[in-house]
């Protein structure tokens, strides 16, 4: 029995090391889309050894995940884990597009949080739980913690590319305007003022757009709002995660939901 409790831990923390693997690799492709030359202070794959190669080690970090996850010998994991590939690229696709109506535009924003960063979280949770209980219920609370904790991470990543300064933060603040892309606090911020839409459209491409659009952005509520949507989707988590049986553990992964909001870089 305790041979089979090793066991089953060991694919465990095998699943925290693929979906390390899988979150690096999309890093690393990611910096290349974006032409990024720095990322967390230091300089990108692509900014040292050109676009070619960053690709490429991109693909053998995948390679590599998928032969871990081959290990496991869990179709259903094996499932779990796949369809976060498959959601990371849709989810840059959708990254790549943006909607010309208000609504459609923040459901648009909030898929492509999803796809691109929570859906990671969310099924690496689930993938887990799958091999630790035979429970369907407790796959879906991990599930729906890992997918609320990831949305709020994410909400709060965007706010801080607004108020965290440069050095902290390891790349330059308003990174996601100078790749076109309208955030969470944006978004907020073109409520309070639609002369934003045309800009939001065209994707920040004119000359002085993105000073502007910040400037907007930080005379709006837009940063408090996208913390308060943050807040939201981190009580949700601990709605969740809170149906399980306390434990050590369930306290930890409370914690860490609290750190999401808390984090400054």
């Amino acid at each position: 029995m305790k041979t089979l409790e090793r066991d089953v831990q060991a694919d465990q923390r095998s699943i925290a090391l693929i979906a390390e693997m899988i979150h690096t690799a999309s890093l690393v492709h990611d910096d290349v889309i974006d032409d990024a030359s720095s990322r967390r202070g230091k300089h990108t794959v692509n900014k040292i050894w050109g676009e070619k190669k960053a690709v490429l080690a991109g693909d053998l970090i995948l390679s590599a995940a998928s032969i871990a996850l081959a290990r496991i010998g869990n179709t259903t994991v094996i499932s779990i884990l796949t369809q976060v590939i498959e959601d990371l690229v849709r989810g840059e696709f959708l990254q790549l597009g943006s909607k010309e109506n208000e609504n459609e535009r923040f459901a648009h924003y909030l898929e492509k949080t999803f796809k691109k960063t929570a859906s990671l979280i969310a099924n690496s949770c689930k993938a887990v739980s799958v091999l630790g209980c035979p429970d369907p219920a407790v796959h879906e609370i991990a599930y729906q913690y890992g997918k609320n904790v990831g949305i709020a991470f994410q909400l709060i990543d965007d706010v801080l590319d607004f108020t965290s300064c440069s050095d902290r933060m390891g790349k330059p603040t308003s990174a996601d305007l100078k790749l076109g892309l309208a955030t969470g606090p944006v978004l907020f911020a073109c409520q309070q003022f639609p002369e934003m839409n045309a800009m939001i459209m065209r994707r920040f491409s004119l000359p002085g757009d993105v000073d502007r659009a910040q400037q907007y952005v930080l005379q709006s509520d837009g940063v408090q709002q996208t913390t308060y949507l943050a807040q939201r989707y981190c009580h949700e988590a601990v709605r969740e995660i809170s149906k399980l049986r306390p434990s050590p553990e369930r306290d930890a992964l409370i914690q860490l939901s609290e750190i999401v909001l808390t984090r400054d870089k």
